[in-house]
């Protein structure tokens, strides 16, 4: 792809860290890349309001996007991380059987795993996983070994740092206001203080929970194929003091989320989250009274979590696919072309995306090669 009497070969809308992750494995193809981001600083909305777990890849079908980008990506992050020197960790996570019921929902995480290639596998019984986290209460655990944590926010400095190596260009106060293809190119607006339009031969879409809106602002693609994207927040709560847990502690997963689980940062600080709580609006507060049931949920695999342990901490916004009586969608990255023009949607993209994020990077940039 050649900028000829384009500006760029590439436009991206979103510096979260899919979007900078897109940019960078761009300008390492040697295309020219500006990023659009509304915020004044990257990462700011999904991207810094998760786990910052890097995740195995153990709860997707075989043969899903996340299955693929998952396995993919944790294997590129841990990779990154070492050469970049991304502060990070692999400390491996126990998923419980809290009780007999849920047996069979571990065993079949388990099986899932294996059949996405996950390494390291190994089902333990109870005596066993108390052995290795004195104070977990289980009937049986999976461990998974490759699970990991890391420094996001250092994560996304060394792709924008290294996107910048390579030329790409970052915009920031620049909100996506509207594109149009003309002419074998897209022509995209920008707004903020100073407003800007610029021309170029692709436009990736890598807004997150604005990816729908982004993409029904695009003059000429169809609104009949772009999906509706649903709000699923969830809810962070910090412990008081350490926790006795020296791997990521997860319950069998719920719909729409992986249970309350114990993740914490590389500092050591523990926190309990996200549930899942449906919404019609971005809204970031965490209201207290939700750590009743957080209590709840803990204290089946941890008894010992003492009263009032639990402090507010933040709040993420999962974009999904569907609503809260729907089954868990795929990622979704519909590739079209527009006349000469090559527009790419990434929809949906939730967790995993941390994980995923150099897989999918990867595959996007494959799309524009092709």
């Amino acid at each position: 792809m050649s900028a000829g009497d384009v500006d760029f070969d590439a436009v991206v809308v979103g510096a979260g860290v899919v979007g900078l992750a897109v940019a960078r494995a761009l300008a390492q193809a040697g295309h020219g890349v500006v990023t659009l981001e509304a915020a004044p600083i990257f990462g700011s909305v999904t991207s810094s309001r998760n786990s910052e777990v890097i995740h195995a890849g153990l709860y997707y079908p075989a043969g899903s996007a996340k299955a693929r980008f998952c396995v993919e990506g944790r294997r590129s992050l841990y990779a990154f991380c070492e050469s970049h020197g991304v502060p990070h960790r692999k400390c491996g996570k126990l998923i419980v059987a809290c009780d007999a019921s849920e047996l069979s929902a571990v065993e079949a995480i388990a099986e899932k795993g294996r059949v996405n290639g996950v390494e390291g596998l190994r089902f333990l019984g109870a005596e066993a996983a108390r052995q290795m986290e004195p104070a977990l209460r289980c009937v049986g655990a999976l461990l998974s070994p490759e699970t990991g944590i890391l420094d996001s926010h250092g994560f996304m400095l060394a792709l924008q740092g290294e996107a910048e190596d390579h030329g790409a260009v970052f915009a920031f106060r620049a909100p996506f206001a509207g594109a149009a293809v003309e002419a074998g190119a897209v022509r995209v607006r920008a707004g903020g203080d100073e407003p800007i339009e610029i021309s170029a031969r692709a436009l990736i879409n890598c807004a997150g929970l604005a990816a729908s809106d982004v993409a029904l602002a695009i003059e000429g693609l169809d609104p009949a194929g772009v999906p509706r994207t649903r709000y699923a927040k969830g809810n962070y709560f910090a412990l008081a003091g350490r926790a006795p847990f020296r791997r990521l502690i997860y319950p069998a997963p719920q719909a729409h989320g992986l249970g309350v689980h114990l993740t914490f940062d590389l500092a050591g600080q523990a926190r309990f989250g996200p549930d899942v709580e449906w919404i019609d609006a971005v809204d970031y507060d965490v209201d207290p009274r939700r750590c009743e049931g957080f209590y709840a949920a803990i204290r089946r695999y941890w008894p010992q979590l003492p009263d009032d342990a639990l402090a507010p901490a933040y709040a993420g916004i999962r974009p999904k696919l569907g609503g809260p009586e729907d089954a868990a969608a795929d990622f979704r990255i519909d590739a079209a072309r527009v006349g000469d023009a090559q527009i790419v949607n990434l929809y949906g993209i939730e967790s995993p995306g941390l994980t995923a994020s150099l897989a999918i990077a990867a595959h996007v940039a494959s799309l524009l090669d092709r």
